[in-house]
């Protein structure tokens, strides 16, 4: 078996281990930044066996310029993501965000 085997390549930006909707990034991200060992990614993604973690990691060792390149990407996708929903949320945040308003206002003209 080929190590790439282990994944399906759907896009650039897209690579998620075969037989599930589980992309390369949310082991990596966890596995690089959060310094959680593989055992414990195994726990946190029960859909995926002990084999396809290693296999990840093992992945991103072999190609470390390219998968950086990829985790960049996708860490840069979010933080816009964010930033975008925080300029224009959704209008249940928004009605959420006034409601709290409201209660705090209420909460502080009856101390």
């Amino acid at each position: 078996m080929q190590l790439e085997d282990y994944f399906d390549f759907l896009a650039a930006d897209d690579i998620r281990l075969k037989g599930s909707r589980v992309g390369i990034e949310s082991i990596l991200y966890e596995y690089i930044y959060q310094a959680q060992p593989p055992e414990a990614l195994a726990t946190r993604f029960p859909s995926l066996t002990l084999e396809q973690i290693y296999a990840t990691i093992l992945y991103y060792l072999h190609n470390r310029e390219k998968v950086e390149a990829y985790l960049l990407d996708w860490l840069e996708y979010g933080r816009q993501a964010r930033e975008e929903q925080e300029r224009n949320p959704p209008p249940v945040v928004v009605r959420l965000r006034a409601l709290k308003a409201e209660r705090q206002k209420a909460a502080l003209s009856t101390s």
